[in-house]
């Protein structure tokens, strides 16, 4: 089922399903990915994963789990509507049989979208409802349409953090490459992506923008919670007119595949019985 408000600057909706925020328009102008053959996504929800384990196995409490799916199950799960007001949508989803057998944790999570002007705040909240702690990973995946206007094609288009970064991405082939050097862009071309994501742990920056200086719309996604930001597009595929800028809590979980336990993985988020860990980030559009 899907949701929608309506302000005096925008219209966002979101799906039960997934959770997923389906659409932000700007003047009749959609932002957001629109789920096409390319990738059938909009804006998924990571958890309790950021990609996969190695062999999308892991330990939790002494036991051997699989995670069958990439970035976990949240995606894929039917979420509840739970509020809905004059300028935003809230929905929960809560551990059950299905959940407990690949994830042995009990939780609530919510997903709240909120529009403030041109702005639209995401607010992931999750709460252990168990009797010990529990562990998890947890991001954003929002797709971008590029180009954001007629008349402009994906090579239009630039990346730029707010501050300068460097970063070196290790190559699907080995070896690694230099993405910038203490710059604050890059260019798109489908080429870039040849080698998947590209990360950056621990940025300088708190904001990236999808613009053009070729036209006047953008977006920019500010995460001031985030140890990681993400930019992605399928390689190869001009069919492929999107750009996902990606906030994570952190590095992704294979990075701890040196730890089988997910109790000692180095960048999973700790939650005591009954607390909450509350986790935003910001679609501006321009």
């Amino acid at each position: 089922m899907k949701a929608t408000v309506k302000t005096a600057s925008l219209e966002i909706s979101a799906n039960t399903s997934g959770a997923e925020l389906c659409s932000v328009k700007k003047d009749g102008v959609e932002y957001i990915w629109q789920a096409g053959d390319a990738w059938k996504r909009y804006a998924p929800i990571l958890f309790p994963f950021i990609c996969s384990p190695k062999g999308k196995k892991y330990k939790a409490n002494g036991v051997e789990y699989t995670m069958p799916t990439n970035h976990g199950f949240a995606r894929d799960k039917e979420f509840a509507l739970k509020e809905q007001t004059d300028n935003s949508l809230s929905f929960v989803l809560t551990s059950d049989e299905e959940t407990l057998k690949v994830y042995p944790y009990d939780f609530e999570l919510t997903v709240s979208f909120t529009v403030d002007g041109d702005s639209v705040e995401v607010l992931n909240s999750v709460k252990n409802t168990g009797k010990g702690d529990m562990y998890f990973y947890l991001g954003g995946h929002p797709a971008f349409n590029c180009p954001l206007e007629e008349g402009l094609s994906f090579d239009d288009y630039e990346i730029r953090y707010e501050k300068t970064e460097t970063i070196i991405q290790p190559l699907l082939t080995g070896g690694e490459r230099t993405v910038i050097d203490n710059a604050q862009g890059y260019k798109l071309t489908r080429a870039l992506f040849d080698h998947d994501v590209i990360m950056k742990d621990k940025p300088n920056s708190k904001s990236i923008t999808l613009m053009s200086d070729k036209g006047s719309r953008s977006v920019t996604l500010r995460f001031p919670e985030s140890e990681c930001i993400a930019v992605w597009s399928s390689t190869g595929n001009d069919e492929a007119r999107f750009v996902c800028l990606e906030p994570w809590t952190s590095v992704p979980v294979y990075a701890d595949d040196e730890f089988e336990d997910i109790e000692k993985k180095p960048h999973a988020v700790k939650l005591a019985a009954g607390g909450k860990f509350d986790y935003r980030y910001y679609i501006e559009v321009k």
